[in-house]
């Protein structure tokens, strides 16, 4: 039995995610070059933005930051504070040498069990809160949804057995409407009948102010719903905010890269790709492949994939201003992103 969880792109701390990737986006589009690690913190109309850049430009992180949050679907008012310095230049140093700027572990996955190459309740999970905001943004019918969202799915023997939604709405709807159109037009396009699925759709009541007026959010804090629904290893660093110089990120999306590859070329039905490293040197402390069935992958993955800090910046091309998008709905899993394409060995 496996339960996942993910969450709309309103939730706070998707909100925070989303605004700290959008700065990191707006200042490598000015200088490809900027070493942005920003962290957000949101609570009750306030929000705070703090970090350390280094770059050859500027940007209204806070003008931002007002923009996302509109974007997203909110209407209230936010008071945005930040307290951005430059970096350190002692963690500059490694950067600049192409070594790794901090010691961290890694973990990259992929499975042959969906087209995505990813758990099927990880792909359920991801599919609902889309299209639940799909839904919100898309469909007058459905112009009651708030930004907020959740969603949380256990699958059992390969197969969905309980479906948990908290959605965010007005006082429009009665509870009763509001679970047939979801079970409808939510749950059942995305996992087929749901009459014998479990289903909790705001269990614990009314769910009608979401978003920074009802909760605080923060960065990096769904780690699991960005990778791979806690099925298998997090190192612990989180992505959002930090440049592709910080291995916490480029490393994740490597590791990810050959776990996908090793199995999109037949080698292996699951992989996991596992890397370390030392802050201020270049080659990993520990890098290691190993299939589901316990084979050793090690060989093939050094033969084929480069997990120096630069190195994987240039192959993944990760100078480029594609990051708000990855922080909403996972970071794997979808073809738009440079890590997810696949290579012929």
């Amino acid at each position: 039995m496996k339960t996942v969880e993910s969450v709309t792109e309103g939730h706070p701390d998707k909100v925070c995610d989303q605004i700290a990737d959008a700065i990191l986006d707006a200042y490598l589009v000015r200088d490809p070059l900027s070493r942005v690690a920003v962290e957000v913190f949101g609570s009750h109309g306030a929000v705070m933005i703090g970090g350390e850049v280094s770059s050859s430009s500027e940007v209204d992180a806070s003008a931002i930051a007002h923009k996302v949050y509109r974007d997203i679907g909110y209407t209230d008012q936010i008071e945005v504070f930040t307290n951005i310095d430059v970096q350190s230049p002692e963690l500059a140093q490694s950067v600049e040498a192409g070594a790794a700027g901090d010691q961290g572990i890694m973990y990259g996955y992929a499975t042959l069990e969906t087209a995505e190459f990813l758990p099927k309740p990880v792909v359920t999970a991801h599919a609902l809160a889309l299209r639940l905001a799909s839904l919100r943004k898309n469909s007058k019918e459905f112009s009651w949804l708030g930004p907020d969202g959740k969603v949380q799915v256990t699958y059992d023997k390969g197969e969905p057995t309980a479906i948990v939604i908290s959605a965010q709405h007005s006082t429009k709807i009665q509870p009763k409407e509001f679970r047939v159109l979801l079970m409808q037009r939510l749950v059942e396009p995305v996992v087929g009948d749901g009459r014998a699925i479990r289903l909790y759709i705001n269990s614990g009541g009314s769910f009608t102010v979401g978003g920074f007026t009802a909760d605080t959010g923060l960065t990096g804090r769904k780690i699991m719903v960005d990778t791979y629904g806690g099925l298998v290893p997090h190192g612990g660093g989180a992505f959002s905010g930090k440049d592709p110089s910080k291995v916490d990120r480029s490393g994740a999306y490597m590791a990810r890269f050959a776990a996908k590859n090793i199995v999109a070329n037949g080698l292996a039905k699951t992989c996991q790709v596992s890397v370390a490293y030392v802050i201020g040197k270049e080659e990993p402390l520990m890098l290691k492949a190993v299939a589901g069935d316990g084979k050793d992958l090690t060989s093939i993955l050094k033969q084929h994939f480069d997990f120096r800090p630069r190195a994987i910046i240039e192959r993944l091309d990760l100078r480029r201003p594609i990051y708000q998008d990855t922080a909403s709905y996972g970071h794997f899993g979808r073809d738009q992103f440079p890590w997810e394409h696949i290579v012929l060995f």
